[in-house]
């Protein structure tokens, strides 16, 4: 056994590949095989997930909704995300990998970090082989694919995971650790984020190599002392933490420092917009549902405004959630030069009561008849329209809200998911995850056979 092929401590860092459009297409059987777009479809709509499919045309998670759609074209499947449904299955997940790892710290939905007790100095090849079983297991319990990512400690864990992608297993030895490490950009740190990226490149670093190279002095002085001194001991694959059951958070935020500062209200309002977004991500991959959100503004003084506004009722809306922290916003012509903008969750809950009238939070006008919209019907089922009485408003107005991906059922057919509605029909590709793809069939919209189901349901 070589030294440049085994390592006393071996973590690994378990990502499940595209999991929220992975988990569709393994409930949806239609969409397999499909670029599937998971997220808002409104007007600020945003990527949560995107499978490969549809990254081939350039789509990704943390996208504008509209511009996904534009790069995957008329063939793109855009659906709202089911937290119910990531859940019980990010659930299964980690139930299959405990089996083998008792001590499992969980990031989010899709991903963990893991240090078996067994691995410790193993070679290469066993712990390769160990990370097949681990993969398999999750294939027969659940039907997703992961990749694992194996090295020294968690940062390497997760670069290996990264370069396992899509559907493969990479093993960082301690001989290569050194050079791979050297070559990556240093925004590939974990930790180094863009005002830290920006002040090392403006000092002629670039990649992580060249800062190991400095003496930690200089890297405490560019980055901070405590965070600077952590980083520059990464980049030298010095990396002892633990790997722990995390504790439940009691608040998911996003927040970011901008290289000038924030002046005006119409500066200020999409940095907003961005923080609302990336914290919507971290909490639909939480599976909660929030109540409270809270604004925090940094001013070029250092002093820090916060603002919160508490909803009556818990929710996974984006729009919703976004519009909240917006009407917190303040002024900078009022308020002072901005630096930093941050927008948190709180309030968290895994108890979902939605408002009857989600229009009135998001602050935008009803749609009087939901439009079939391109792109929403695999297989081409488009429903067709009704004559007159359905393109009455006063009639539609009474018809039931049947949308792209909403969970229904119906006592002859089963569990379905809603393809396409307007014009007063509905059409639903009857299917679950065991069924393999289903029939689609185009109801009258208002068919009282046809109800909303249990998204847990389409897990059968």
């Amino acid at each position: 056994m070589s030294a440049g092929q085994a390592a006393g401590r071996w973590v690994l860092h378990i990502d499940m590949d595209a999991f929220f459009a992975s988990v569709e297409q393994l409930t949806r059987p239609t969409l397999r095989g499909r670029p599937v777009l998971v997220g808002g479809v409104g007007q600020r709509g945003v990527v949560a997930g995107a499978s490969y499919e549809s990254r081939i045309f350039g789509a990704r998670s943390a996208m504008p909704m509209h511009q996904a759609r534009r790069l995957v074209g008329g063939a793109a499947v855009v659906l709202p995300p089911r937290g119910a449904v990531y859940g019980a299955l990010s659930g299964q997940v980690f139930d299959a990998l405990r089996a083998r790892i008792p001590v499992l710290e969980t990031l989010s939905f899709d991903e963990a970090f893991g240090e078996p007790a067994e691995l410790a100095g193993a070679t290469v090849a066993a712990v390769t082989e160990f990370c097949a079983e681990l993969r398999a297991l999750v294939r027969e319990r659940t039907g997703l694919v992961a990749s694992v990512g194996a090295g020294t400690g968690k940062q390497l864990a997760k670069i290996a995971s990264g370069l396992a992608k899509p559907d493969g297993i990479r093993v960082i030895a301690p001989a290569e650790q050194g050079a791979l490490l050297a070559a990556l950009p240093v925004r590939k740190l974990w930790g180094i984020g863009p005002v830290a990226d920006g002040r090392l490149r403006a000092a002629g670093i670039e990649t992580v190599g060249a800062f190991a190279a400095l003496p930690e002095q200089e890297a405490a002085a560019l980055l901070g002392g405590t965070v600077g001194a952590a980083l520059h001991r990464l980049a030298r694959g010095v990396d002892d933490r633990p790997v722990a059951e995390r504790a439940e958070a009691k608040q998911i935020s996003a927040e970011t420092t901008y290289e000038h500062d924030l002046v005006t209200l119409a500066q200020l309002r999409p940095a907003i917009d961005a923080m609302a977004a990336a914290a919507y991500r971290r909490l639909t991959r939480d599976g909660r549902a929030a109540r409270t959100v809270v604004l925090k503004l940094r001013k070029a003084d250092m002093s820090i405004v916060t603002r919160s506004v508490t909803l009556p009722y818990a929710t996974t809306d984006a729009a919703t959630l976004a519009t909240a922290a917006q009407r917190s916003a303040i002024d900078p012509m009022e308020l002072g030069a901005v630096r930093l903008v941050g927008v948190g969750y709180a309030g968290l809950s895994t108890v979902r009561q939605e408002s009857l009238f989600p229009e009135l939070d998001r602050d935008l006008p009803a749609p009087a008849e939901p439009e079939a919209e391109p792109g929403y019907f695999p297989g081409g089922a488009v429903p067709q329209p009704l004559p007159v009485a359905a393109r009455d408003p006063a009639a539609n107005a009474a018809l039931p809200h049947w949308y792209p991906g909403l969970d229904v059922a119906h006592p002859e057919h089963g569990h379905g998911w809603v393809q396409g509605a307007g014009h007063g029909r509905v059409t639903v590709r009857f299917e679950t995850r065991s069924t393999g793809p289903g029939p689609a069939r185009t109801f009258a919209a208002d068919d009282p056979r046809l109800t909303r189901a249990d998204p847990l349901g389409s897990l059968r």
